[in-house]
């Protein structure tokens, strides 16, 4: 980590890299409504006010590998809402609807629980499918959701229960392309799809990815977590947010978000399902609870694009890949 601006002049944000690396732009907004616009280079020197945003700067914001950021034009009264839907990335979104989009599913699911189970999900490239049998009907509203999520190798037919999703989950896919594949992140060796779920008011919501390779669900976050591709590499990044971060040197906890990057091989941290057996023990005279469901594994990021042991706030970020289409990969800060 690398601090590149130290200003209490103005509030700095929408870093994104030129095109060709070689300097970073970004937008100060000062008092009054008064914006301005400043070059670096990567190493923190040649700070230069400009006179205006390059072009390249204000044509990033409409470019489909970037998402939404709060200086875009809104849709025009006149736009019907499928325009306003299709002109805005998947990334956002998802992001902006979330916990509307889980509980229409969640009561539906509840209401047809029978008659209309969650649909059954194709893999791509036609190796595999995800698909959904009723688990028992339990009286807490949490339970009465128990939908458990298997796998069928289409090759071979064979079957392997993958478990349930926790509390209130949306069996639709969360979006993290457009096109035909939308819902799939297959680049390389990475072969994932993406839930989202909805554990309670006080924790909000959490996002599942199933992994193919494995045949597994892993957690990305204790809370919500975002994917965003990154086109030809076999990895993700997620916008990630964690409620209740120690702020050091304090008692207080705050809000946090930050970048992660995450590779094809996620490495996982079951450390939270050992210590929900331990509780399981003392609940149980005999060994019953073993086996009651596969375990849902937390993972381990390769990389936190955040200070050790800091409440960040993710503001925005812009990522060079050279040779790479984009070349530049930004998320900028939005309303949501």
């Amino acid at each position: 980590m690398r601090q590149l601006t130290n200003d209490n002049s103005g509030q700095d944000s929408d870093p994104i890299f030129a095109p060709n690396g070689e300097a970073i732009v970004f937008t100060r907004e000062k008092a009054n409504d008064t914006r301005e616009f400043w070059s670096i280079d990567p190493l923190g020197k040649k700070l230069n006010k400009l006179d205006a945003a390059p072009d390249w700067y204000s044509a990033a914001k409409s470019s489909p590998a970037f998402t939404m950021s709060e200086e875009e034009e809104s849709p025009s009264p006149a736009s019907t809402p499928s325009e306003q839907e299709s002109s805005l990335p998947a990334a956002t979104l998802e992001t902006t609807g979330q916990a509307q989009h889980q509980n229409a599913t969640a009561l539906d699911a509840v209401a047809n629980a029978e008659d209309r189970p969650p649909q059954t999900i194709k893999a791509p490239d036609g190796s595999g499918e995800i698909f959904w049998r009723k688990g028992k009907d339990e009286e807490a509203p949490e339970e009465s959701l128990n939908w458990v999520m298997w796998f069928r190798d289409l090759k071979s037919g064979q079957e392997k229960e993958i478990g349930s999703l926790p509390a209130f989950p949306s069996f639709e896919p969360l979006q993290v392309h457009r096109g035909k594949d939308g819902q799939f992140l297959f680049d390389g060796s990475a072969r994932f799809v993406f839930f989202s779920t909805h554990l309670d008011s006080q924790s909000g919501s959490t996002v599942m990815a199933f992994d193919f390779n494995k045949r597994k669900l892993i957690r990305l976050s204790p809370n919500w977590a975002t994917p965003i591709p990154l086109p030809g590499q076999a990895a993700f990044l997620t916008l990630t947010e964690n409620r209740y971060v120690q702020i050091p040197g304090t008692t207080k906890t705050a809000i946090c978000s930050y970048l992660e990057r995450w590779g094809a091989d996620i490495k996982e941290d079951c450390l939270e399902k050992r210590w929900a057996a331990s509780i399981q023990e003392e609940f149980f005279e005999d060994e019953s609870w073993r086996g009651l469901e596969p375990p849902i594994c937390a993972g381990e990021p390769e990389v936190r694009y955040a200070r050790k042991d800091s409440a960040a706030i993710c503001y925005g970020a812009s990522m060079y890949r050279p040779g790479k289409d984009p070349a530049v990969v930004t998320i900028p800060s939005g309303a949501d």
